[in-house]
C-alpha cells in the first residue's frame, strides 16, 4: 500500500502542531515545532489568512497524517462513521484509534505510530495468539495483545521489561509479560490530541 515517505517532521511543521511521529525526539529541544515553529518552504513568513474551507481542510491534513493515512484510506473511514450511530465524528476517531498500529503506539510498544506500524508489518505483534500483519487491523474488546514469543529476545523489547508507561483507559499493558487486552473501545476523552472533528465532518458534508 501506498504511504508517505518524506521527511516527517515537515509534516508537523505544516501543520503547526506536533503530531507526534519522531517518538521521543518529539519531547526534546530537538522537535521540528521547537527549532522551526514555521510552516516550511520559501513563503512560510508571509501572511495568510485561511478561508473556512482551508480551515476544514487544514483540521483533516492533521488528523490524516497523525495517524499516517492517505486520502482514500481516511475516506473510507469517514463513510464507514457515517453508518455508525450516534456523531459521526466521533465515530471516525474511534475507528482510526482502534487501528492495530495505534493501539500498539498507544500501549507504549512503540515510541511513535510509524515504528508501531513497522512492528505490525514485520509480524511482531499478535492478535488473541494469532500473528496479524495489517496495521489497519480495528481491535474489539476484550482482544489480547501480545508481542510475538519468538520476537521478545530482540533487544528493544528486553529493554520494555519493567517500563511505566501512561496509556489511556480503555487499554492495558504488562511490560513484563509482554501482553496486555483492550479493556473496551475508545471515547472521544480519550483522545489526546488537539482535535475538532466536527471540522471534517463539515468538510466532506460539502
Amino acid at each position: 500500500m501506498a504511504r508517505y515517505t518524506g521527511p516527517v517532521c515537515r509534516l508537523c511543521r505544516r501543520e503547526g502542531t506536533k503530531l507526534f511521529l519522531k517518538g521521543d525526539r518529539c519531547m526534546g529541544p530537538k522537535c521540528a515545532i521547537v527549532k522551526r515553529p514555521f510552516i516550511p518552504g520559501v513563503h512560510a513568513h508571509g501572511r495568510k489568512k485561511f478561508s473556512e474551507y482551508g480551515i476544514q481542510l487544514r483540521e483533516k491534513q492533521k488528523v490524516k497524517r497523525a495517524y499516517g493515512l492517505l486520502e482514500k484510506q481516511f475516506k473510507g473511514y469517514y463513510f464507514r462513521a457515517i453508518k455508525v450511530k450516534g456523531k459521526t465524528g466521533e465515530a471516525l476517531l474511534q475507528f482510526l484509534e482502534r487501528r492495530l498500529d495505534n493501539v500498539v503506539y498507544r500501549m507504549g510498544i512503540g515510541a511513535s505510530r510509524p515504528q508501531a506500524r513497522q512492528f505490525v508489518n514485520h509480524g511482531h505483534i499478535t492478535v488473541n495468539g494469532k500473528t496479524v500483519d495489517i496495521p489497519s487491523y480495528l481491535v474489539k474488546a476484550g482482544d489480547i495483545i501480545s508481542i510475538k514469543e519468538s520476537k521478545q529476545s530482540m533487544q528493544m523489547y528486553k529493554d520494555l521489561r519493567g517500563a511505566k508507561v501512561t496509556m489511556p483507559k480503555w487499554l492495558q499493558f504488562d511490560f513484563n509479560k509482554l501482553s496486555g487486552s483492550v479493556l473496551q473501545l475508545p471515547e472521544r476523552d480519550d483522545i489526546d490530541l488537539n482535535i475538532n472533528e466536527q471540522l471534517i465532518v463539515e468538510l466532506y458534508s460539502r
